[in-house]
């Protein structure tokens, strides 16, 4: 399994503010947008579950930047021999709008891509882009698929507890320590200390079904442009 810990991504804006683990492996989709990773952290195993998500209002931006990984994909596809899946593991949207390049993107890609063997896979990183690059079979001409993974909440903020709920109930019977994280990656974040409603519902989630319901109970944390908060311990900030 690849280690994506060898390819930096504890520096990438989903891993920065988690504590430090010595490996960290993607392990695809749960359901829906939700993805797993197993982290082993002093040789402890731990689950995490991840939700990456942008405010209904902000979708247009990640439209557009999603558009510009497509033809990323489609560019690097004309340099390459055989069929590959490039699957985006998380980016700092706002931040590439302003810097983002194309063809370096694709340059990178391709790169990686040419050293592959079928069925190996790459850490990519571009910037704030991070991605797995795997090459499903050999072919005499090239097709690239692009995956993503990222949640529209078209909710209010003040409800911002039923994205939490969602990953307590995907992580309900595991049977190990783990840690379900919230990523926010909108430029105005959905988490708002001012937003009561929204603080005692998300207070009322984590009464009512951690500590009661899991053998294991996670640490659950929500993180944005403004730091991370864990919220069983009492909405702790760290930026």
């Amino acid at each position: 399994m690849l280690n994506l810990i060898d390819g930096g991504i504890q520096h990438s804006n989903l891993f920065v503010h988690m504590p430090l683990f010595d490996e960290i492996y993607d392990e695809g989709y749960l359901e829906g947008k939700v993805r797993k990773y197993k982290a082993v952290r002093e040789d402890q195993p731990c689950r995490m579950l991840v939700l990456n998500v942008i405010r209904k209002d902000e979708d247009i931006i990640w439209d557009a930047l999603e558009d510009l990984f497509k033809r990323c994909v489609v560019q690097a596809a004309g340099s390459v021999r055989g069929i590959y899946v490039f699957d985006l593991l998380t980016v700092d949207i706002h931040k590439e709008v302003k810097t983002f390049s194309p063809q370096e993107l694709a340059g990178t890609i391709i790169k990686h891509a040419q050293k592959l063997e079928p069925g190996g896979k790459r850490l990519v990183k571009y910037s704030s882009v991070y991605g797995l690059l795997q090459k499903m079979v050999p072919e005499d001409w090239g097709k690239m698929t692009l995956k993503t993974s990222v949640e529209i909440f078209k909710d209010k903020a003040s409800y911002l507890d039923l994205l939490v709920k969602q990953l307590i109930k995907d992580f309900e019977y595991s049977r190990e320590p783990g840690i379900l994280l919230l990523n926010d990656l909108s430029q105005t974040p959905l988490f708002d200390p001012q937003d009561a409603l929204q603080q005692e519902r998300l207070k009322k989630t984590i009464a009512d079904q951690l500590p009661y319901s899991m053998e294991f109970p996670p640490e659950v944390y929500i993180q944005d442009r403004n730091g991370v908060r864990e919220l069983l311990s009492g909405s702790r900030l760290r930026a």
